[in-house]
Order: C-alpha cells, then structure tokens, then sequence
C-alpha cells in the first residue's frame, strides 16, 4: 500500500488558515495589552486625583484668619489662594489652574502678618512663571468654587463677595463661610471623564 502525502494545495491551505489564527490571536494579545496599559493609566489617574483631593482638604481643614486685612480664602476664578496654620506658624498656599492642569503653591512658614501679605505676592509670581510650584494635576478643563452662606449654596465669585484690599482679588465675604463646594471638569482624554463636585465644611469661629 502506498503512502499519500500532501498536495501542494493542502499544504497552502494549512499555511493560510494557521497564518489566519497567529494573526487572530496577535490582534486579541494587543487589544490584551493595551486594554492593560489603558486601565493600568486611569488608576494611576484616580489614584494621583485622591492625593490632591486629599491634600486640599488638608489645606482647607487648617485655615486660619491672621487678623489682617489678608483674607483667610480668597478665589478669582482660577486661583484659590488660603492662609493655613501649620506647627512652625502661618503658612500661604496657592491653588491654581492654568493651561489644563492644576497647581500648588507653599510658602515657608511664616511669623508677620508682612510676611503673609509678601508671600501671597510671590506665590502668585511663581505660578505664572510655573517656578517652585508643583503640578498637582492634569487634563483639567475648568473648576468653579461655591460658598455655603445663610443656608445656601453661592458662587465664590457673585456681587455678594467683597472686593480684597488691593481692589484687584475679588475675596471671599468677611469672614469663612461654613462650606465649600469644588465642581472640577476634566478635559476630553485626560484619563477621567464628566465632573468630580467635593464639598467640604469649614471650621468657622
């Protein structure tokens, strides 16, 4: 009996059909891999957003009114400016957005009521030059911040809220509100989609 071997079509057949499934099967290890990479971002994303959440919160809980016509919170759209007290003394923070991402600013801690109102001068001299500032965070398309006074919930920035002494800052009104509400918008592909709203109570005296 004689053996029978392949035709040179069943041999091409073979070769196709096993070319088709190492292609089918590099696809699925691609959409695999980058489904991964993909996910692997967003948590970094979601992970790097809690920290700033955490750290402005931290900020806000420590507020402190140094007496002065420097007001404690101050808002102007995009930068939210804060005096906090720390262990060593006053200290000036500065929250800001700009260019679709956000940053943060610390001064040292300070002893003079001079010093808070130089620093807060040069804290926003260092966020327009991006110097000693840190990106907090990115893919940012817009944040608004709301005041929780006499029962209700008002933009930082309406008619109610009293100029700063230099005419230039619109100020919160005198003296802390009893919340604060953050509506933050993320930009398109940034890792995060829609809005993220965090409201937060502050200890007033």
């Amino acid at each position: 009996m004689n053996a029978r071997g392949f035709t040179l079509v069943e041999v091409l057949v073979a070769l196709v059909v096993m070319a088709t499934m190492a292609v089918m099967s590099w696809r699925g290890i691609d959409a695999l891999t980058h489904s991964r990479e993909v996910a692997q971002q967003r948590l970094a994303q979601t992970e790097r957003l809690q920290t700033v959440l955490a750290q402005w919160e931290t900020d806000l809980r420590a507020l402190q009114d140094s007496k002065s016509e420097v007001p404690p919170l101050s808002f102007d759209g995009g930068t939210l400016t804060l005096t906090r007290q720390t262990p060593e003394g006053l200290q000036v923070v500065v929250w800001s957005l700009r260019e679709g991402a956000v940053y943060r600013w610390a001064s040292a801690p300070l002893r003079t009521v001079a010093e808070v109102v130089s620093e807060r001068q040069r804290g926003q001299q260092a966020l327009a030059q991006r110097s000693q500032a840190l990106l907090a965070l990115q893919g940012v398309a817009s944040w608004q911040f709301y005041c929780y006074r006499g029962n209700a919930w008002a933009n930082c920035l309406s008619s109610g809220d009293e100029a700063a002494p230099d005419n230039k800052t619109p100020a919160l009104q005198t003296g802390l509100p009893a919340g604060l509400r953050m509506q933050m918008q993320f930009a398109p592909g940034a890792g995060l989609s829609g809005s993220l709203v965090r409201e937060i109570e502050l200890a007033t005296p």
